[in-house]
């Protein structure tokens, strides 16, 4: 009888890169509560597992995009949406008469939909909106290395942010929201200011090679989707995480120690 380990099962997750170019071409990063287990105090994109709110067909009504995506991309969008407003109080929606939603997102409520008290299917029927499923452009996706415990089919999504909404942490999950060059939180992460794991550094390096939220839309949207199961190596200097050499990255050979030090960095 075989010992091998059978994979842990994957769970669908989606992440979100809201972009902006004022004063420059940012992107809005959450910093990760530092009473979170995994990568405590890292700076990461909102995002999360979908959840079973996010498959309600009742959502037909209230998405701008829905006939233009299957269920899968339907959900995986809700969730993306949800995520930024839960973590960062950004709603990607518009009124019914197609004008950009710009309120303030009550925190109260947020929470709320965050403990699940709350369904956040009733708060944009509240507030008499329809979330931009069409605004969102695939980015990449990841699905954790094999011999991980817990795994995710992780999608990102690039879009620009509303313009007129201001980011507020949720105070949660994430303690601070900041909107930061992709340069920027490279830098931080060389420099050893910041945590920065792997998979959001590796997104972040991409995001730096577009100028503009527009033009990182564009280079999504043009982009041959190739999902990154990253395999482990062993090499002559050690252990790495290697990334498929057609994905977008590069050649990508990362020491997996460097990895586990990045999972485990203090707040």
């Amino acid at each position: 009888m075989s010992d091998a380990r059978q994979p842990a099962e994957t769970k669908p997750a989606a992440t979100i890169l809201l972009l902006r170019d004022q004063p420059e071409f940012q992107v809005l990063m959450v910093k990760r509560h530092h009473q979170i287990d995994f990568a405590s105090g890292a700076l990461v994109f909102p995002g999360g597992k979908t959840h079973g709110g996010d498959t309600d067909p009742a959502w037909a009504q209230h998405c701008v995009g829905w006939d233009q995506f299957d269920d899968e991309q339907r959900t995986l969008r809700i969730g993306a949406i949800r995520e930024a407003y839960e973590e960062a109080g950004i709603l990607l929606a518009e009124g019914l008469d197609g004008a950009h939603f710009a309120e303030v997102c009550d925190p109260q409520v947020r929470a709320a939909v965050d403990r699940g008290e709350t369904a956040f299917i009733d708060v944009v029927k509240d507030l008499g909106v329809r979330l931009r499923l069409d605004a969102l452009a695939v980015f990449a996706r990841w699905i954790t290395p094999v011999m991980m415990p817990k795994r995710f089919d992780t999608w990102f999504y690039a879009v620009r942010a509303p313009a007129d909404q201001v980011a507020a942490a949720d105070g949660r999950e994430a303690v601070d929201a900041e909107w930061i060059a992709p340069s920027e939180v490279l830098r931080l992460a060389e420099v050893g200011e910041r945590t920065v794991i792997f998979p959001t550094r590796m997104n972040v390096q991409l995001l730096a090679e577009a100028s503009s939220a527009e033009d990182c839309v564009a280079r999504a949207k043009d982009r041959t989707l190739v999902t990154v199961l990253p395999k482990v190596e062993v090499r002559g200097e050690g252990r790495f995480l290697v990334l498929p050499p057609d994905a977008g990255y590069g050649a990508v050979a990362e020491p997996m120690d460097r990895i586990a030090a990045e999972s485990r960095a203090p707040a």
